[in-house]
């Protein structure tokens, strides 16, 4: 081994966590260069004072989480939560303590995220609004504590954040919601005056996703058009989350050269990709034959390409007859494969989905080797890696992404 890669590997072998008051300052000024996570911040708990139950814990939100009522395949490592932060449900652990939860509601919760993309060096969060729960009441009230609890957190922990609105499940015509409430959110709100909210080519960056799916979506192109140009008339720059085969109109896009002339308008467009690949070898080909041309594609015409990637997926407990562990995590070589990937096809920043998505079994931050047991509960585990593992790994994914380690096919994270 020469001494370059033995310097490499013995600093990854000690690599530890920031410690407080080594903070270090993400620049807010453009999204090139950084590792950013989607942050769903849509848990809740009976008692956090939302008045929403226990929503995207249970399938019924009104009752306590237990073995017939529950929508996750992962459990939250809970040990560094303090006690105003913890949630008893009835589930068991192998001790036969009751396990717990949190909720995204509580203010000290959401600062201790921001803390983690602080301690393992991921630059931020686009921080999810859903458009169809914008009306007035408790759900948007749920929104606007966790962009708040968002905003504070990142501005404590010198990361970044940008807003994101999803448009999921939204009406004919419902895109003017979103437009009233970014309205809100920059005149009452004031949140692009933030110092840690993030900017691009000078302007605040807005991310919209959900654009020009096949899936028999009900608001238009027509209207998303309308929506991106008020966005650029309100002086922002903008992100769309598109689907993967955008460019030429196949597999989950629709076939409408429409949205080709729409994401020509924008400043950067970023391809779903969760489960549209289940292996390393599927991700490595999904860069080579998707990736790379549509960064050519953008690169033609001076926009800028956000990959998406993920650490493996499963949604037995959300959706009944799935497997668990359906697009399994492979102790780290599925994510990344993907952050290789992007980089070696020429990619200059990365988002990684999701942050906190333990439904789906996207979450990269801290979750438990012992979940609940028993009275046929069954949820995947780290594969008895750490529990900061992923974040460690998408935390190395953004130093090589930039060039401060080697690019290699070996996890650059040694596990004892």
């Amino acid at each position: 081994m020469t001494n370059h890669r033995l310097t490499f590997f013995l600093s990854l072998l000690f690599y530890s966590p920031l410690v407080e008051g080594q903070s270090l300052k993400v620049d807010p000024s453009s999204l090139s260069g950084k590792i950013m996570c989607g942050y769903q911040g849509w848990f809740n708990c009976e008692g956090d004072g939302a008045e929403l139950g226990w929503t995207h814990w249970a399938r019924n939100r009104k009752a306590i989480p237990g073995p017939d009522n529950v929508t996750v395949d992962l459990w939250p490592d809970l040990s560094e939560y303090g006690p105003e932060e913890r949630f008893a449900t009835n589930f068991r652990l192998v001790d036969g303590s009751p396990a717990e939860i949190f909720s995204s509601y509580n203010r000290q919760t959401v600062l201790r995220h921001f803390e983690w993309m602080r301690d393992y060096g991921i630059d931020g969060a686009f921080i999810q609004r859903f458009a169809n729960g914008l009306r007035r009441g408790t759900m948007r009230e749920h929104k606007d504590a966790v962009l708040n609890h968002g905003r504070e957190g990142a501005r404590k922990a010198g990361r970044v954040y940008a807003v994101m609105y999803d448009l999921s499940g939204l009406r004919s015509g419902g895109t003017r919601r979103v437009q009233d409430d970014w309205k809100r959110l920059r005149r009452e709100l004031r949140v692009t005056e933030d110092k840690a909210y993030l900017k691009h080519e000078g302007k605040p960056l807005v991310a919209v996703w959900g654009i020009g799916f096949g899936d028999g979506r009900a608001y238009t192109l027509e209207e998303c058009r309308e929506l991106v140009s008020f966005l650029k008339d309100d002086g922002c720059a903008v992100m769309l989350g598109v689907p993967t085969g955008w460019r030429e109109g196949v597999r989950d896009a629709v076939k409408d050269p429409g949205l080709q002339s729409l994401i020509e308008s924008v400043d950067v467009v970023s391809p779903w990709t969760v489960g549209r690949y289940r292996n390393p070898n599927q991700a490595t080909r999904h860069a080579d034959t998707f990736w790379r041309s549509d960064l050519a594609w953008c690169e033609q015409r001076k926009i800028d390409f956000l990959p998406v990637v993920y650490p493996g997926f499963s949604w037995s407990n959300l959706k009944e007859g799935t497997a668990l562990g359906a697009i399994p995590r492979l102790k780290g070589q599925f994510l990344w494969s993907q952050l290789i990937g992007a980089k070696r096809v020429g990619c200059n920043m990365i988002y990684v989905a999701m942050f906190d998505e333990v439904d789906e079994a996207t979450a990269i931050f801290k979750c438990t080797n012992h979940p609940p047991t028993g009275d046929g509960a069954k949820f995947l585990t780290y594969e008895g890696l750490p529990s900061d593992f992923y974040l460690r790994l998408t935390g190395a994914g953004g130093r090589m992404l930039r060039g401060e380690i080697p690019a290699t096919d070996a996890l650059p994270i040694t596990i004892e």
